[in-house]
């Protein structure tokens, strides 16, 4: 089922001007029209589509009882639930569907139930997402997209690829991890005009784009290899899916989405976003926590504050478990009380004491031979098929399988228990494995993908009940850094570490570049020194590579045992980031193209309107032979003046808004070294 409606006239009679000027009044009109028209009576208008044994939805559903509920959610959502029930296979087909007021967006999930007495037909060619958006002949399409995470230099490298007449592009995740290999979400622009498509699904997803020779653009999404019956009282679900319509070119379009991530999405506590933070952890110097024990991290922690640097978590990664002298032996989830017989609470009493919050890892979804887990619930894990050679697991581990009640009541109540037993603020889920094979092991022809999709509705409700649990926690996704990077998962956590490629300065660079265009919030690390743990290592303490790794939320990893190090030069660095990190939280610019070429320069900026504050970060590479570049500014107030200051050239002079954005700023570096320049928006006189 497709819907066919000529936004692009709609939406290109408005200049990024004039949108800044009134909002999203226009584009919001466009989504209530889309959203009228898309979810009412209609049902060849549905944005999604599958097949029940040989008959179309639109059969199913047309002939199904039809009933639907609007609800106020809150000041700027309406949530539409309407639910077709079809008699005579026994199939419920409930979509929920929420309408913002605020920003032009619209998201819904499907979800279907067995309500009959025996098995349904065969769910087949489910498609979350299925529509046809209108683009003019004359315009130039423009699909914008990224790389995931591959723990690779060019992580999250954005690529753009034009949609001619007879275009179709694919587009799939990789080994069941959302963000492993490829990026969920897309943005079309056709001129001043474009549509940003959202696909929340943490497990195997795909989505493809199709010209149909005309002004027709076929736009599917879903969960790959969904293909199975359904038993009496089971459920089975889509993935979210998220639509948001914008004026403007394509970096408009994802402002107005990083918008929407701050006001709708990053969790918040107590009403509160995460802000800009420095959090330390021993990873490096002592192999994870394998050599860790409660003298060690007190000391560390007390050193950083010492040295009045100003720490806000105190990080414990992998290996404070009971385990084999392996971090990865996981699947006995005990303090092991050899390295710390007063536990774990010895330390964050000890930090909490001192105003300063403790992280701890976990990864509970991998289950190592041997551990408790492995000998006592077998019935709780999932094997896998022999790898193919490009997966990322070994054969004996086995996963604890979500989709299991039991499996999941066990571990919402253990590690719940953990988090209260061990005073953790702050909890870290890693996994670091592959598991598509083993979701796929043993599957009939007609149960292909209910594993999965069991799973993923088990994996969230997992994190939901340690929230429920712990109404002040908060959570940081792992997998391998960045490869579980989907907006379910993003609703509830915040990624500490974006990449597990860490510590040279060019890629941080990179990361950082294209990362920005969709995430408002994210972390990094910092290295001094030598990794116990086989990481890149940094050239000591300077600017270009500290800056190079600057985010939001910023590990710093040295080695605070070593009283020779420059400790004005940290505290100054940290200080710098102070102010630099509660600026990502704005809006972004790319000011150059994405490089991870030594002969270039990289340039962005983040910029917040309301405050009139920004910050411009350059890097000059190491091979580049062009001394000066000029970057022309965006977002700024033309008639405004702004108070220019360079922390490398320690200058500062002012600038109207109007020269920066049509002139630009010139910066001029020597090789291999980077500058920050604040902006400051003045008072009108």
């Amino acid at each position: 089922m497709r819907f066919l409606l000529g936004l692009s006239l709609a939406l290109g009679l408005f200049a990024d001007a004039a949108r800044v000027e009134a909002g999203y009044e226009n584009e919001l009109n466009v989504a209530q029209q889309w959203f009228d028209a898309s979810f009412g009576e209609d049902v060849s208008k549905l944005p999604f589509s599958f097949k029940l044994g040989e008959e179309s939805s639109a059969t199913v559903l047309g002939r199904a009882k039809r009933s639907s509920e609007d609800k106020q959610l809150d000041g700027n959502r309406t949530e539409r639930t309407i639910v077709w029930a079809d008699e005579t296979t026994g199939l419920e087909t409930k979509v929920v569907v929420v309408k913002y007021s605020d920003y032009p967006n619209i998201e819904w999930t499907v979800r279907f139930t067995n309500k009959g007495d025996k098995d349904t037909p065969v769910l087949s060619a489910i498609e979350g997402l299925d529509i046809h958006q209108t683009v003019p002949t004359n315009a130039q399409t423009i699909l914008h997209h990224m790389k995931g995470s591959y723990v690779a230099q060019n992580d999250f490298e954005p690529y753009e690829m034009g949609l001619t007449q007879r275009t179709s592009a694919t587009f799939r995740s990789f080994g069941g991890r959302g963000t492993n290999g490829c990026w969920p979400y897309f943005n079309v622009n056709w001129g001043n005009t474009g549509l940003i498509v959202a696909i929340g699904w943490p497990g195997q997803w795909n989505a493809s784009f199709d010209r149909d020779g005309t002004t027709g653009l076929a736009i599917r999404a879903g969960q790959e290899n969904a293909n199975f019956k359904l038993t009496p009282g089971e459920t089975a679900r889509t993935p979210l899916m998220v639509l948001q319509w914008y004026a403007g070119d394509w970096v408009d379009g994802q402002n107005a989405w990083r918008r929407w991530m701050v006001a709708h999405n990053v969790p918040r506590v107590d009403g509160k976003l995460p802000g800009q933070q420095l959090l330390a952890n021993s990873s490096h110097q002592f192999a994870e926590m394998i050599n860790a024990n409660e003298e060690n991290q007190k000391q560390m922690i007390d050193r950083y504050l010492e040295e009045k640097l100003p720490l806000a978590y105190w990080w414990m990664d992998a290996g404070w478990y009971v385990n084999d002298g392996n971090w990865v032996t996981t699947g006995t989830w005990e303090v092991d009380k050899k390295r710390f017989p007063n536990g774990l609470r010895a330390i964050t009493d000890h930090a909490h004491s001192k105003g300063v919050k403790a992280i701890v890892w976990f990864e509970p979804e991998r289950v190592a031979a041997g551990t408790w887990l492995d000998k006592e619930r077998p019935q709780w894990l999932l094997s896998p098929l022999p790898n193919p050679g490009d997966q990322s697991y070994l054969d004996g581990w086995k996963l604890l399988n979500l989709g299991n009640p039991e499996a999941l009541d066990w571990a919402i109540k253990h590690i719940s228990g953990l988090i209260e037993s061990e005073g953790i603020d702050l909890y870290r889920q890693d996994f670091n494995m592959d598991p598509l094979m083993y979701w796929r092991n043993g599957e009939p022809a007609d149960r292909q993908g209910i594993t999965e999709n069991h799973y993923v509705e088990g994996y969230l409700a997992y994190w939901d009940g340690l929230l429920a649990n712990h109404p002040h926690l908060r959570i940081d996704t792992c997998s391998s850094g960045g490869r579980r990077l989907d907006l379910e998962t993003l609703r509830r956590s915040v990624p500490l570490i974006r990449s597990d490629y860490l510590f040279e300065p060019i890629g941080q660079q990179g990361h950082t570049h294209g990362i920005s265009s969709w995430l408002p919030y994210y972390g990094n690390g910092t290295l001094v020194g030598k990794s116990a743990i086989g990481q890149n290592t940094t050239e000591g303490i300077n600017e270009y590579d500290f800056r190079s790794h600057v985010a939001n939320s910023l590990t710093a990893a040295w080695d605070m045992r070593d009283k020779t190090l420059d400790y004005d030069k940290l505290r100054e660095l940290s200080a710098e980031h102070a102010r630099i990190g509660e600026l990502y939280i704005g809006d972004y610019y790319p000011l150059t193209r994405h490089s991870i070429s030594p002969k270039d320069w990289i340039a962005w900026e983040f910029n917040d309107p309301e405050t009139g504050k920004g910050v411009v970060q350059a890097f000059r590479r190491e091979e580049n032979t062009q001394p000066t570049q000029t970057f022309r500014l965006r977002g700024l107030d033309p008639a405004a003046q702004y108070e220019i200051e360079s922390e490398g050239s320690d200058k500062s002079w002012t600038e109207s808004g109007a020269v920066l954005m049509d002139q630009g700023l010139e910066v001029k570096l020597e090789p291999r070294t980077a500058d920050v320049l604040f902006l400051t928006k003045q008072a009108a006189k």
